[in-house]
């Protein structure tokens, strides 16, 4: 059964509800309004919870090739619509259409993934005999769901994002509660519809809207949730942390994001990858470039050249495919990254282009000298604003690179596999990328970071070990 469903209604339990207090959805180009959702009160979260409960049971009775084809059928469903799924992404976040429908796309291959890894889902056999006294035992671990999921996520990939974490989560056997971004609901929204299309029974999975601060409390603290997969700000990603209690966490809590260019490195490569890599989605991306580090011998021509290209992106209409970037997600997020550029200048830092600000559009933004204590140093932005910075050698970069509290994803650009291998062993980083930005992620390999970027990785296979426990079983033989 297919449901038209531009937001307005949420999925709770399997059931398409409306409510009279209502989120508007607006678009941060020209704050139109785009649709309404409910906003769900803390009894709707209760009830939702009290749903899930029983699709946990449910979900954990679905045979592997019946969760396999629920997944397929649903990313099915989304290719057939990928162009209507685009164009809410576009609508109601900062992505371009171009950017919109690459997301579309990688969403698709996620839920693929997730089908795949669905029949993966394996333990082993024991060798208990390994122990004195245990020669007459024999067994094996095999892992079962853990129940119910809390997805917390983001909106800055409103729909893969989501993805992300309801996949692996129906994969496993599990049931889901889906709490979007109330900035940007209508993804996740279509993205249930498309579960709801493919026939995946009521109750597995819900997503509620509403704002943090009346029902998120509620989701993470209730002792039914067994895992939260959280996506978001640190702030946010400490304080649930604070508040949980006993029970599995997952969180990407963002980064700081290091690029190192090596004199050797090829230079048109290396720009193109880096201006990308900064101002995709508008800069509001946990693995966008944010400091690059280019050797003393090269910077004056590096910097030349990454000037040049900033200058040529188009930022406007995100509907036009001509434009390469839109605006942030609302204009008080521009104003916060105005301010933390003009904090930066105010102590030194040189502004190469951009630092503009017209509403909701800030410019592709570069920056050199750039004080160490400055928060845009120290902070991940999020946003279209990238740091400059010469350095002596390779060890000098990786100091520097590791002089943050993040360390999500890193990028070298270098033709020496040596300095390569150096850079590998030395950034303390969840991912590095050669001859590439930290902006690159292939859904199917695990991601995360390490200190303050969070906990636990992502990607589907990784994701689903998080969202299934182990089981021992051991039969006690007669004598031999």
């Amino acid at each position: 059964m297919s449901v038209q469903l531009r937001g307005q209604k949420m999925l709770i339990g399997g059931i398409w509800v409306e409510r009279d207090r209502i989120i508007e959805v607006r678009d941060p180009q020209d704050n139109s309004l785009i649709d309404h959702v409910p906003a769900a009160s803390k009894e709707d979260m209760l009830y939702c919870i009290e749903e899930a409960k029983a699709g946990a049971k449910i979900s954990a009775e679905l045979s592997v090739h019946e969760r396999i084809e629920i997944i397929h059928r649903a990313a099915d469903y989304i290719e057939e619509n990928k162009e209507k799924y685009a164009n809410i992404i576009s609508r109601e976040g900062s992505k371009t259409i171009r950017e919109a429908r690459k997301e579309a796309a990688r969403c698709i291959q996620t839920l693929r993934i997730s089908a795949e890894e669905a029949r993966r889902i394996n333990g082993e056999t024991l060798s208990f005999d390994q122990l004195p006294g245990s020669e007459n035992r024999v067994g094996y671990y095999y892992r079962f769901p853990i129940g119910i999921i809390a997805a917390i996520t983001p909106f800055n990939d409103p729909l893969n994002l989501v993805a992300h974490k309801v996949g692996p989560a129906i994969a496993a056997g599990n049931a889901i509660i889906v709490k979007p971004a109330s900035v940007t609901p209508l993804s996740a929204l279509l993205l249930a519809e498309a579960f709801f299309h493919a026939g995946l029974p009521p109750k597995v999975l819900s997503v509620i809207t509403g704002h943090g601060r009346e029902i998120g409390d509620t989701l993470i603290t209730h002792p039914a949730i067994r895992m939260i997969s959280f996506t978001g700000g640190l702030e946010a990603g400490e304080d649930i942390v604070r508040k949980a209690g006993l029970k599995k966490i997952s969180m990407e809590l963002g980064s700081n994001s290091p690029v190192i260019v090596l004199e050797d490195a090829d230079l048109e490569e290396a720009v193109e990858s880096t201006v990308s890599g900064a101002f995709w989605a508008a800069g509001q991306n946990c693995l966008g470039v944010q400091r690059i580090y280019i050797q003393e011998s090269i910077m004056e021509k590096f910097q030349q050249a990454f000037i040049l290209r900033t200058e040529q992106y188009c930022l406007g209409d995100k509907q036009s495919l001509e434009t390469d970037m839109g605006p942030l997600i609302t204009e008080k997020e521009a104003i916060r990254v105005e301010k933390m550029v003009d904090e930066a200048i105010a102590k030194g830092a040189i502004l190469l282009t951009g630092g503009k600000r017209n509403g909701a559009f800030y410019a592709p933004t570069v920056l050199t000298n750039v004080p160490d204590d400055c928060q845009i140093a120290k902070e991940e932005i999020f946003g279209p604003v990238v740091l400059l910075f010469p350095a002596l050698d390779l060890n000098a970069a990786i100091t520097k690179s590791n002089s943050v509290d993040y360390g999500l994803q890193a990028g070298i650009f270098t033709k020496n596999i040596e300095l390569a291998y150096q850079a590998i062993s030395k950034l303390d980083v969840g991912g590095i990328m050669i001859n590439d930005s930290s902006d690159y992620r292939m859904d199917a390999m695990p991601f995360g970071g390490v200190k303050k970027s969070g906990l636990g990785r992502e990607g589907i296979k990784f994701a689903l070990q998080e969202m299934t426990e182990p089981k021992v079983v051991c039969f006690k033989l007669s004598a031999r």
